[in-house]
């Protein structure tokens, strides 16, 4: 039987395989980006903003549930069968939005797939938190949100240019299916890794009642509930950017290419980044990552109406891009670091309900506004908060990454 040891090097073919899995997670649901919203029109003739945001809620909604039950099942039956079960929501979904005769099937088929996204997504964030330890957990965290991230951006670009020239059914959604079916066969070569969570965890009280864990997550702890909502805005305005960006841009007269273009160009470099932030984070620390990742957001958004056309919107995308890359692996190592080892698992799946439940919230906010007030009302509105966001955790938020001596210590 192989020893169990904690570390990158220690676990680096496991690493490298959840790292190829959460690229096939992004690739699915990244076909949607580029697509699902003119699909709304073109197809399904809908024409309240609202309305077309309908498949978002339930997307996010189902999503945000999903990495709760995720995180405490994952605890309780192991990380390998969660993630099995994710990978056989996913399959049904590129076939139900292939063969919809309403808006209706798209709205069912997306609460499949958030029951993909938080299952899936969920379980290799924690596999991999399992396996590196606690000394390089932001450089494991850049590099599965950058796998997953990067696939996004390719997979968003390619369904755009599939639309463009097959049309918006069924072509892209084949290309999602081939994802579903891919990220399935690699999810059956992973092995569990309870026994590191075991092997980290040893002599640690047992499991804390997950009532109290979503009262100390989402409320009590200062750090990590400023986390929670620092997570539901950057996900209310990556919501945005998924479904009323291509309707902002295809009223200013750009096609499904362009479209596809800036749907990709935003999520490459939040992918790209992540690389580097989450790396940088484990030296220089991560609360002033997510404060600044919160305010460049906040000014790239409000870019997109103060200086518009297709160069300035393929800047601030980049912009945006780099925001993102700063906040979004350096989050998730906060909560990393600020959660007791056995309860981990589920602390990570309280802020990811917070975080996905952002989708839901930012398509009600932005589609209501942008029905009684204009695209460039919802966006403005989107970047204030995102602003608003980035100086409360300045104000709330204790730096997690201690020095090595003090790193049994926690922020609270």
């Amino acid at each position: 039987m192989r020893a169990i040891r904690l570390g990158l090097r220690a676990n680096w073919r496991q690493f490298a395989l959840l790292v190829a899995i959460n690229a096939f997670v992004g690739g699915v649901v990244g076909v949607e980006r580029s697509t699902l919203a003119p699909l709304a029109g073109h197809d399904f003739h809908l024409a309240s903003r609202a309305a077309i945001l309908s498949f978002l809620i339930s997307f996010g909604l189902v999503k945000a549930a999903s990495n709760l039950v995720a995180g405490r099942l994952a605890d309780r039956l192991g990380r390998r069968t969660i993630l099995l079960v994710g990978w056989a929501a996913a399959l049904p979904v590129p076939v139900l939005i292939i063969f919809a005769p309403s808006w209706g099937w798209v709205v069912f088929a997306n609460v499949l797939l958030g029951v993909n996204q938080g299952l899936a997504w969920s379980t290799t964030v924690n596999m991999k938190i399992d396996l590196v330890g606690p000394r390089r957990r932001g450089l494991a965290l850049g590099l599965n949100e950058a796998s997953g991230y990067l696939a996004v951006s390719a997979a968003a670009a390619a369904a755009g240019f599939l639309a463009a020239s097959y049309g918006i059914r069924p072509i892209p959604y084949l290309l999602a299916e081939v994802l579903a079916a891919g990220g399935l066969l690699l999810s059956l070569l992973t092995r569990e890794t309870a026994g590191h969570v075991e092997l980290e965890s040893a002599g640690a009280a047992p499991t804390e009642l997950v009532g109290k864990l979503v009262l100390n997550v989402s409320f009590r702890d200062r750090t990590m509930s400023s986390a929670c909502q620092a997570g539901m805005v950057n996900n209310l305005n990556d919501g945005m950017a998924w479904a009323l960006l291509p309707l902002f841009f295809a009223a200013h007269g750009l096609g499904l290419r362009e479209i596809g273009l800036l749907a990709g160009a935003y999520p490459a470099v939040w992918g790209a980044g992540q690389l580097g932030t989450g790396w940088i984070s484990d030296h220089l620390g991560r609360k002033r990552l997510i404060v600044a990742g919160m305010l460049i957001q906040s000014l790239a958004i409000a870019g997109l109406v103060v200086l518009p056309g297709m160069a300035w919107w393929i800047v601030e995308s980049v912009l945006l891009g780099v925001g993102t890359a700063l906040v979004y692996p350096t989050l998730l190592a906060v909560i990393g670091d600020a959660a007791r080892t056995p309860d981990r698992a589920t602390s990570v799946g309280i802020y990811r309900l917070w975080r996905d439940a952002g989708y839901a919230v930012g398509a009600i906010v932005a589609g209501v506004i942008a029905d009684v007030a204009g695209f460039s009302a919802a966006i403005v509105t989107v970047a204030a908060l995102t602003g608003a966001s980035g100086v409360l955790v300045a104000v709330r938020m204790r730096e997690t990454m201690v020095p090595e001596s003090g790193r049994g210590t926690r922020s609270r």
